[in-house]
């Protein structure tokens, strides 16, 4: 009796996933109510989410008699009951649009909800809409391609920068600093130098939007993002890509990561000069915007693609252009 239930688990689980994966997506705007299947110990947690969302939920209610229009998510897919996999699997087959909860977020509210994160989530590549064995490739020669017509373009730029940030204090024009990125492995950031000289002499510490240890020009090229320019040279080493998650120092990661659900995971892509979360996310510099623009390298890791990479750098130019920034 045991296998026999191992078994119908095994194949409903399997069932679910693909249903999730093949079935058209659902209108993620409707106000109509989400019905929501987790093991009991996680309802609170889950309505809490969907709560602060504002999505009008029903928790593992099984009195649903028609199943057209109806979107059924599921979470902790392995620790539903036999009765909620029987319950989905029928609904499934009866045409209901049945999909994992985090998948259906993904779309309603274009950001991952970190509460909600688990391992499955992360490592389940099927719904990448990065599907494409030629992405990688592509987004290199986009890398290459953009680096140089940027290099060209603002060398003028460097050249003002250079001389405005030695007219105002001493010290050198870059500034180096050791980041973690791809695959946990660290390299030397190179940025122009926006900070007086010996700027962490008491330690190191996040610099705030009114940090006083930042320079007059330095406030400047923060504010339009100049600082980040010679970053491109970490682009044409392979060390940095132009969009994706912003590489952290390893010294805040090891805090970063006890209270950030699965932080270390954006090391999976190269960091980026620019990200979605900058475009998405106003400057902040505490663990609370650290955990939002998780929200947003997570789902840009998760769903990562040639026009997503462009659209994020046409909104870094955007928001350069406007003055928006630090």
């Amino acid at each position: 009796m045991q296998d026999n239930s191992l078994v119908f688990r095994a194949t409903a689980a399997t069932f679910l996933r693909d249903k999730a994966y093949l079935s058209p997506s659902d209108d993620v705007t409707a106000t109509k109510p989400l019905y929501v299947y987790a093991p009991q110990h996680d309802v609170e947690a889950i309505s809490d989410v969907l709560q602060r969302n504002q999505i009008p939920h029903i928790m593992n209610h099984y009195g649903v008699r028609d199943y057209r229009n109806k979107t059924l998510c599921f979470c902790g897919l392995a620790a539903l009951s036999d009765l909620q996999l029987s319950f989905l699997v029928n609904a499934a087959t009866a045409g209901a649009q049945v999909e994992a909860l985090l998948d259906h977020l993904d779309k309603r509210l274009n950001f991952v909800e970190v509460d909600l994160l688990n391992a499955d989530y992360l490592l389940d590549n099927s719904k990448r809409q990065n599907t494409s064995n030629h992405y990688p490739l592509l987004k290199r020669w986009m890398d290459i391609g953009v680096s140089l017509l940027l290099l060209a373009l603002t060398l003028p730029i460097w050249l003002v920068t250079a001389l405005a940030i030695k007219l105002e204090s001493s010290g050198p024009v870059f500034f180096q600093q050791r980041r973690t990125g791809l695959f946990n492995q660290e390299f030397d950031i190179l940025k122009f130098r926006s900070m007086c000289e010996d700027a962490e002499k008491d330690g190191a510490r996040w610099a705030s939007k009114h940090d006083s240890r930042i320079t007059r020009v330095g406030k400047f090229i923060r504010k339009t993002r100049i600082d980040e320019l010679p970053q491109l040279i970490n682009v044409l080493k392979g060390e940095m890509s132009i969009v994706g998650p912003r590489p952290e120092r390893e010294v805040f990661i090891r805090d970063l990561e006890k209270q950030i659900p699965f932080y270390r995971f954006r090391h999976t892509v190269k960091p980026g000069v620019t990200g979605l979360a900058q475009v998405r996310y106003t400057y902040g510099a505490s663990v609370e915007d650290a955990m939002h623009k998780h929200r947003y390298d997570i789902y840009y890791i998760k769903h990562q693609n040639l026009w997503m990479d462009v659209r994020v750098l046409l909104d870094t130019v955007r928001i350069v252009l406007t003055g928006q920034g630090v």
